[in-house]
């Protein structure tokens, strides 16, 4: 029989939907899952896009252009001056989703073998995109006790080499709602410009900022503009996770060249898709103050519920939706995976991502997960009651 590849043998699996299996089990046995593990939003998607998916009237659903509908493109431009990103639509590709164009983004700068720079805790899939482009993940490790903060310059410099090409931060955070500071982002320009790297800046979170503290984008910082390759996603500011459509924003006019061939070799981004995304651009205020305010009231009530439960802790996180806890447990897979083979309370039980998963490096994270506040009060309320009495019998609990 025929070998899968190499690359596919080494692909990690997802920690948020790995678990997936064992959860639908939970339910086809009668078990209430509060799903903890995803950040799907769970509030209505404005009622602009809605419409615009309803009052679509074409005769024919074509291919659209690879690097996407230019009124499209227009529209993100007045989206972005929003915050200060000043580019124009040549600037911007259009992508399947924010993971599409941080995989574009990898393919078309990075050779096997090239490394990147990440602190750690991460967003998993960019190890799964680093193993698809050949690349090699270099982690710097930041702390929960530290409350995530960025790793000093030393650290950085201490995994430099020959081969290291760039630096991949997300900011705001997913998974640890962590929001770079000005001098922590001015930190990170200074070592881009020193050895002249990739500054690779996941900012899908921009809208979702609760200190006060302002969102600085790669795109703020001065002298390193041809350096910056920027991802974005209308998934979560508009809850349409579905409709997979992102960006890739750039201003390095042989990156986005490159990051063109691999475009027109997928085609085209989806056309329903850019069609709804436009339209949410238009999306009121209003809905966007109610979506922030329900967050914050949400975040507040997670992590004051986590606190509260003898031997968890959670930092409080600054932005996105989520959070990583450290739980009285002796490994957060296994853990992850009894909530929901082989407990339930009064028919319910939770699911959670392990933090293992968030770390190149699966010896990290083991009695840490990552929660998704994006649940209602009322089902956080059940979900952080039900967390409280699986830690009381867990036969893995170490306080």
């Amino acid at each position: 029989m025929p070998q899968t590849s190499a690359r596919g043998q080494i692909m990690p699996q997802s920690p948020i939907r790995k678990l997936v299996p064992l959860a639908d089990k939970a339910k086809e046995r009668g078990v209430k899952v509060y799903h903890l593990n995803i950040g799907q939003p769970d509030l209505q998607t404005p009622q602009v896009a809605l419409d615009a998916v309803r009052k679509i009237d074409r005769k024919i659903l074509e291919y659209s252009p690879s690097d996407g509908i230019k009124s499209l493109r227009v529209r993100l431009t007045d989206y972005y001056k929003r915050f200060n990103i000043n580019v124009e639509p040549s600037d911007i590709i259009v992508t399947s989703g924010g993971s599409e164009a941080v995989n574009f983004a990898f393919m078309a700068c990075l050779d096997p073998g090239d490394e990147i720079i990440v602190p750690e805790p991460a967003y998993a899939n960019y190890t799964a995109f680093a193993i698809s482009a050949g690349a090699v993940i270099k982690p710097i490790v930041s702390t929960i006790d530290e409350g995530f903060a960025l790793p000093s310059v030393e650290k950085f410099e201490e995994q430099i080499t020959p081969r290291t090409k760039g630096i991949l931060i997300c900011n705001p955070n997913n998974p640890t709602g962590y929001l770079y500071t000005k001098d922590e982002m001015n930190k990170i320009r200074d070592l881009v410009k020193k050895y002249d790297l990739y500054l690779f800046s996941d900012e899908v979170y921009r809208e979702f900022c609760y200190t006060g503290a302002p969102y600085i984008s790669a795109f703020h910082l001065k002298g390193i503009e041809e350096n910056v390759v920027l991802f974005d996603s209308v998934s979560k500011r508009y809850s349409e996770c579905g409709i997979r459509v992102g960006a890739l924003v750039c201003k390095n006019k042989a990156v986005k060249e490159s990051v063109m061939k691999f475009c027109q070799a997928r085609l085209s981004p989806p056309l329903l898709g850019q069609i709804v995304a436009e339209a949410s651009i238009d999306t009121p205020e209003e809905y966007m103050l109610d979506m922030y305010n329900e967050y914050v009231e949400r975040r507040k009530f997670l992590i004051d519920g986590l606190n509260r439960i003898p031997g968890v802790y959670s930092p409080i996180p600054m932005d996105a939706f989520y959070t990583v806890a450290r739980l009285p447990i002796d490994d957060c897979d296994r853990f992850c995976a009894w909530l929901l083979s082989d407990f339930q309370y009064e028919g319910q039980t939770v699911m959670l991502a392990p933090a293992s998963g968030f770390y190149t490096m699966n010896t990290m994270g083991r009695n840490e997960v990552r929660l998704s506040y994006t649940l209602k009060k009322e089902d956080l309320a059940k979900a952080l009651f039900v967390l409280g009495k699986a830690l009381e019998v867990y036969p893995g609990r170490t306080l």
